[in-house]
């Protein structure tokens, strides 16, 4: 059997249904290897839009998505969408090509040492060195990639081996579900202990929350308790923003309504909080807050975050074992100090509703939005202004409801991510939220989106700038540089794919055109041109109300 054939028998058994990548020289063997398997190869248009594709796959599934890329040019390509699945703990296994073995030693063509610039970007990663390790190798990257935490592996397979014949065992490894650790007993009751003895408990819903079960668990025990929860970035939807108990979500660079619950609350639960998407100093001042880690794995060492008690094991296990072990008639919290603060949340996002005859701006267009997505229906943001807005204002109904790249933070995400995202559920209203910036860099993939006939609706917020770099350095320096755009057309742009496109020039036909996108269940491009004063208008408001306060 040839090498390459191995290597895709490997895929298969691993439950792989679609590789995105971009061909090349170095990959001949692997992708006819593929057009005899029940593995779709899927060409994009860039190796960058492969990664991110593959990102989102892995999230929304939990299985590793995979991406293909040749060597050189190719690998250095897929670098930042790796790097970004790696930081947003999203299972990817990255594949690259490599020259034969025989000049890997000498000063060659396209030639770089990609095991050495992938190493601090992935969990693993290495090269076929021979005609007998393939199902090792393929077996240990999937593993490695899906377990908690997950995140990226990468695979060198040289060209010359690629059509080889496999020497060994030439069959693929078995699959085996694998069991995470159960809670600590000492550590299990000191938590329990620090919870039974709070009477303001907060609960911070990460990245891992949204995991392995951990959201049902968590529910029940918000629900049981009437403990409230703030959810950063990446945890939205652990439970969902129509529970009284949701303060919505924390982690934007300024200080928001919700730091009144962090800084009211007596002990917060931190759960599948990963530091890497908000930092703690921002909402641990002096480090004074008295903390529970719950998590796959134990916290960072960080001046800012000293817990009193970690809970090392599965996260859902961990909620369990409480759920359990409390009981409502001997736990009683207050419930009325955080209504309050939810109460001013949900009406200061209602003040952004659109009225006839307003400009266009990002949160009233969300608004929009949320109220034509149904309850299941996925939010994707790239990167940029937008992406404050919709972290803070788009309320998040179930677990993977809102997709936000904000470890790596890579600009460019979302459109790539929505045709993932229709390829797992081709029957789910998807809307992929980005800014002209973001839409830019990989409008490219709409010839992909087209080709395989993905349905979701891109929505384009155009100011002609990088925005949220505006927003900073106006709020740093009192000006800004070195931001401005200019476009094209972006309605003739997307219509010359063959893709339907919108570019509304009233409120009432922003309305009309985004329920005509989202309920039409096909491709489709909204471009809504937004004016940025809303970004300094809700500096001034936070400005005066913490002033007010004090």
């Amino acid at each position: 059997m040839k090498l390459s054939d191995l290597f895709i028998q490997c895929l298969e058994n691993e439950g792989v249904k679609y590789v995105f990548g971009v061909p090349g020289e170095e990959t001949e063997d692997l992708l006819f290897s593929m057009k005899d398997s029940t593995v779709q190869f899927i060409p994009t248009r860039h190796e960058l839009g492969a990664a991110f594709m593959a990102n989102v796959w892995g999230r929304l599934t939990g299985r590793a998505g995979v991406c293909l890329a040749t060597l050189g040019p190719g690998a250095t390509n897929l670098f930042t969408g790796v790097a970004d699945a790696n930081m947003d703990k999203a299972p990817v296994v990255a594949i690259t090509g490599q020259g034969g073995t025989s000049r890997m030693h000498l000063e060659s063509h396209q030639y770089l040492n990609i095991i050495n610039m992938f190493k601090p970007i992935t969990k693993w990663n290495t090269a076929v060195a021979s005609t007998n390790v393939v199902p090792e190798i393929v077996r240990k990257a999937f593993k490695i990639a899906e377990f908690e935490k997950p995140g990226a592996t990468h695979i060198e397979l040289s060209e010359d081996l690629a059509h080889q014949e496999a020497t060994g065992v030439c069959e693929p490894i078995p699959v085996i579900r694998l069991r995470r650790p159960a809670p600590d007993y000492k550590a299990l009751k000191q938590s329990i202990d620090l919870l039974k003895n709070a009477s303001r408990p907060l609960i911070m819903a990460g990245n891992g929350a949204i995991r392995k079960q951990a959201s049902k668990q968590l529910n029940l025990l918000v629900r049981k308790f009437g403990i409230p929860v703030v959810s950063t970035f990446m945890g939205k939807g652990a439970i969902s923003d129509r529970m009284d108990q949701s303060l919505l979500t924390i982690g934007l660079g300024f200080t928001d309504y919700i730091m009144e619950a962090v800084q009211e609350a007596d002990l917060i639960l931190t759960v599948g909080y990963d530091i890497a998407e908000y930092a703690p100093q921002k909402w641990n001042l002096n480090n004074r807050k008295r903390i529970v880690h719950i998590d796959f794995v134990p916290s960072e060492v960080y001046t800012s975050y000293t817990p009193e008690v970690e809970c090392i094991a599965d996260i859902s296990a961990v909620l369990w074992e409480i759920n359990q072990a409390l009981q409502p008639e001997d736990v009683h919290f207050d419930q009325d100090w955080y209504r309050p603060i939810r109460k001013r949340i949900l009406a200061d996002i209602a003040s952004y509703d659109l009225k006839d005859g307003d400009a266009f701006t990002v949160p009233g267009t969300l608004n929009e939005i949320r109220r034509i997505l149904d309850d299941y229906g996925l939010m994707i943001s790239d990167v940029g202004s937008h992406k404050m807005w919709i972290a803070r204002n788009f309320p998040t109904y179930v677990p993977n409801g809102c997709i936000i790249s904000n470890g790596l933070a890579s600009m460019g995400i979302a459109l790539p991510g929505a045709v993932a995202a229709s390829l797992v559920d081709p029957n789910r209203q998807i809307v992929a939220c980005m800014g002209d910036g973001g839409f830019m860099m990989n409008s490219q993939e709409l010839e992909t989106a087209k080709r395989l006939g993905v349905n979701f609706t891109a929505v384009v917020f155009n100011d002609n700038d990088y925005g949220l770099i505006r927003w900073k350095q106006t709020m740093s320096k009192g000006s800004a540089t070195g931001t401005s755009l200019t476009n094209p057309d972006f309605k003739a742009y997307v219509e010359s794919f063959g893709i339907k496109a919108y570019r509304p020039e009233s409120v009432s036909e922003l309305r009309t055109h985004l329920e005509e996108a989202i309920h039409s269940a096909e491709l489709a491009v909204v471009e809504v041109p937004v004016q940025p004063q809303v970004n300094y208008e809700l500096i001034e408001k936070l400005n005066n109300y913490w002033r007010d306060r004090s």
